[in-house]
């Protein structure tokens, strides 16, 4: 049996992966492109209805944020997240609007990728990784830095860091049991593709309309595929612990320890 660590992946998926991590690195050209494919409701490039940029390298905590903090608002707010691009920060920086950059140290970022992305090489992600972070340091001033953990258990005080450097009022988020609930609901439905909740997300659909979605798409649920496809799984675990020897094999070790290091000065600018 091929296990996730050893499958074979295409030269052509590989080649494709490490261009659009080069190319992601470059306002100008990357974020023409995404407006192309990505044109709404979500993800969200960055544009001049843009409030706030919600970004990071993928499997941070992007879509627990995003929701957590439409959730918390009077109001819709006008994001630009999910592009898992450089770009869009350091866009963002240039222009002056308020972001936040999202970090989780590399072990659980890469290995929980590569479980979502099985056509991306270990090593491949580990560079992405390194490159996203690397490109990023010079603009760290700029940025309000969310850390993994932070963010899934004290997302407020993301939030009011955010308030203190960019002088916005956006309301914090409380880490109740019942939003946290109302939060993770949310996003156990986005494999639905629902443009409302999609919407919700980039601050296009009021909070009210994404619960009645929630609703009428819960009574649905035994039909919703793939109702997991964003929130930890026990397949998941199982498939990530597959992954766990390759992830300690000797010619990675330095890819490693300068994923940790990087890892390790964004922490210590979200203190």
């Amino acid at each position: 049996m091929i296990s996730a660590a050893t499958a074979p992946i295409s030269p052509l998926r590989r080649a494709r992966h490490r261009v659009r991590t080069h190319v992601s690195e470059h306002p100008s050209t990357y974020l023409r492109f995404a407006r192309h494919k990505y044109p709404g409701p979500s993800p969200e490039v960055i544009s001049e209805h843009t409030e706030l940029v919600i970004d990071g390298y993928t499997r941070s905590a992007s879509t627990f944020a995003v929701y957590a903090f439409q959730l918390a608002q009077p109001r819709p707010v006008r994001l630009a997240h999910h592009l898992h691009a450089p770009a869009q920060l350091i866009e963002a920086v240039h222009q002056g609007v308020p972001a936040l950059l999202l970090i989780r140290e590399p072990r659980g970022a890469v290995l929980s990728q590569l479980i979502r992305e099985p056509g991306v090489a270990m090593r491949d992600a580990l560079i992405a990784y390194c490159r996203f972070h690397t490109c990023l340091l010079r603009f760290r001033d700029g940025l309000v830095v969310g850390d993994f953990d932070e963010v899934t258990h004290d997302f407020g005080a993301v939030v009011r860091r955010l308030n203190a450097r960019f002088q916005t009022s956006f309301i914090p988020f409380v880490n109740t049991e019942h939003n946290v609930k109302e939060c993770l609901e949310l996003i156990e439905l986005r494999g639905t593709h629902s443009g409302l909740l999609l919407g919700f997300e980039s601050g296009t659909v009021s909070a009210n309309r994404a619960r009645r979605e929630r609703r009428r798409l819960t009574e649905e649920r035994a039909s919703v595929p793939n109702r997991d496809a964003w929130v930890p799984s026990s397949e998941r675990e199982l498939r990530k612990a597959d992954l766990e020897q390759h992830w300690n094999r000797p010619g990675l070790a330095r890819l490693r320890e300068r994923a940790a290091a990087l890892h390790r000065t964004f922490t210590e600018v979200a203190r």
